[in-house]
């Protein structure tokens, strides 16, 4: 009767609910390009919870411009500069339980160019570089919300209702770095950032009817580049806000209109102050599920309301995730062998 229980909600209504486990997983390395990258907002429904023991890997591209070097998240604006960045990102990440709580830890790796003018301290620099970037990696662990999914059923009853998350980012500075460019894909300095996602279900919890509202305030901190092409640069922490609303279209395909906010992160070079940012960006995300272990996304997102010195950047973005579980594949033989 045991394995009738777990089986019966798998094979009726059970393949949508057992798609529903891999949406999840699919869905955990997504947002991971958020930190990657400065710009780039975490993706929509990635701090949802998932099953205990998943593993997740995602392949990233993402093609940016703007007058700031993209990969920096302290966004150091020029108010000249003319700057393109192709990266694509890599990475693993697992989830487990922690004090019964849902958690992961993940790392990411961005390789790619970066080319274009700018201005640094009163020179004009026309360069590019290529290699790798920073890699960064990101600790979650939930502190308000379900109890940590460890097994099938547990899957079927989830719910996120109001869930509430603590993050931690760190990056660490061994990224190609070339301290006679100003453009550079690392940043030859520690900066991370701490934060507290939350997420709240609204209405039925059912695939083709999900819709979330999602918030994720955080504090950006940055380190002294003390090699910044002759001179330090410092900057003052910054706090970054982003929001997601987002509805199922189809069982298989999902949509969110996405913002975010920046503030504060006042850079200084040469012991020349320069502005705080107070930036606001709008864009969009489609999600669309290939199959159970294997998900698609594109995505756009730009500044608007720029004024000349104010940071102008645009963003899209392509990915593909790749998801698996133990226990899950091995309910899917089972499935498969009947």
């Amino acid at each position: 009767m045991k394995d009738v229980a777990i089986r019966e909600p798998l094979s009726h209504p059970g393949r949508p609910l057992f798609r529903r486990s891999h949406i999840a997983l699919s869905l955990l390395a997504i947002g991971l390009i958020g930190p990657a990258s400065g710009f780039a907002q975490v993706p929509p429904r990635f701090y949802l919870d998932n099953l205990s023991g998943s593993n997740a890997v995602p392949v990233i591209f993402q093609s940016m411009t703007g007058n700031a070097n993209p990969l920096d998240p302290a966004h150091v604006v020029s108010a000249s500069a003319d700057i393109e960045a192709n990266i694509a990102i890599g990475g693993y990440a697992r989830t487990f339980a922690l004090f019964d709580r849902s958690a992961f830890l993940a790392v990411l790796l961005p390789m790619g160019n970066i080319s274009g003018e700018t201005t640094v301290a009163g020179r004009s620099f026309d360069q590019s570089a290529n290699g790798f970037g920073d890699p960064m990696l990101e600790f979650n662990i939930n502190a308000i919300g379900p109890k940590a999914i460890k097994n099938i059923p547990d899957i079927v009853r989830y719910e996120p209702g109001f869930s509430l998350d603590v993050i931690l980012d760190l990056a660490f500075p061994i990224g190609e770095y070339d301290d006679d460019q100003a453009l550079n894909l690392g940043q030859n300095r520690w900066y991370g950032r701490v934060g507290a996602p939350a997420i709240l279900q609204i209405g039925p919890w059912v695939p083709g009817q999900r819709t979330t509202l999602e918030l994720l305030p955080s504090v950006w901190f940055f380190s002294d580049n003390d090699d910044y092409v002759g001179t330090t640069l410092k900057t003052e922490p910054m706090f970054q806000l982003e929001g997601h609303l987002t509805r199922d279209f189809k069982d298989d395909l999902w949509g969110s209109v996405d913002a975010s906010w920046l503030a504060g992160g006042k850079s200084e070079i040469a012991s020349v102050d320069g502005d705080s940012l107070n930036s606001v960006t709008l864009g969009f995300t489609l999600g669309y599920q290939v199959n159970e272990s294997m998900q698609l996304t594109a995505g756009y997102k730009s500044t608007v309301g720029e004024a000349r010195g104010d940071l102008d950047m645009d963003v899209f973005v392509f990915s593909l995730v790749v998801g698996w579980h133990n226990v899950v594949e091995g309910m899917e033989r089972l499935e498969e062998s009947e």
